[in-house]
């Protein structure tokens, strides 16, 4: 984990400029949102996922997050079939604010396209660089 500015970066895990991570694990993809992303919206008081079963589709929305200042849209940082869905998150979702790399994550998926479209987002390096990017512009 690296600390870029007040945001932590977690190692082993893929970035969209979504603002989403993915973990791959087992062949199974487990997705939530940055640190960088709850802070920015602050207070997160709803989040709206789809059901198991359902399929995703890389950078297509698929949920919403709510928050005390805005309504965002989560992109699908991978495309594939919805394996499990976070019920915690959706009972409790100030989890995503309390802990997003853990215990607010909110997707699990059965990629279909898992090597070409992890060339799609930033592996840790790049996440990190864009971070610094992201810090010097606001």
């Amino acid at each position: 984990m690296v600390k870029v500015d007040d945001f932590e970066v977690v190692e082993g895990l893929h970035y969209s400029k979504e603002f989403e991570w993915v973990r791959v694990e087992d062949g199974k993809v487990r997705i939530g949102i940055t640190e960088y992303a709850q802070k920015q919206l602050r207070e997160i008081v709803f989040a709206e996922l789809p059901n198991v079963g359902d399929e995703v589709k890389q950078n297509d929305p698929y949920g919403t997050v709510e928050s005390v200042k805005a309504v965002s849209d989560l992109v699908a940082p991978l495309s594939g079939k919805i394996e499990e869905v976070n019920q915690e998150v959706l009972d409790k979702p100030e989890l995503i604010n309390e802990d997003p790399y853990k215990k607010g994550w909110l997707l699990v998926i059965s990629p279909t396209n898992l090597d070409a479209e992890l060339k799609n987002i930033m592996d840790f390096n790049k996440a990190v660089e864009w971070h610094k990017e992201l810090i010097k512009e606001s």
